[in-house]
């Protein structure tokens, strides 16, 4: 399935938490905290208003309960609103 953001939205391909603290503990999924951080897949064109200035493959951190999660070939996406978009992380 392909997905293409429309206006001033971007997709975003969450990172996977690590299961496992340093001292080899497993943290079972329900007690892991929603990840804030993901690499761009898509972006929308833009409005007049908002520019898009994040691109593809861009690695970047996000408001905590921003967006839509939608689940593209099985893998975890979600779809925000580029204000919602905090940083990008180099």
């Amino acid at each position: 399935m392909k997905v293409r953001p429309l206006a001033d939205r971007v997709m975003v391909k969450l990172e996977k938490n690590e299961a496992k603290t340093a001292g080899g503990i497993i943290i079972p999924d329900t007690a892991q905290e929603k990840t804030q951080t993901g690499t761009v897949v898509a972006v929308g064109t833009g409005t007049e208003k908002v520019a898009i200035t994040v691109k593809n493959g861009d690695k970047v951190m996000y408001d905590k309960y921003a967006g839509t999660q939608i689940k593209v070939d099985g893998e975890e996406h979600l779809i925000l609103k580029m204000a919602d978009i905090i940083a990008v992380v180099e």
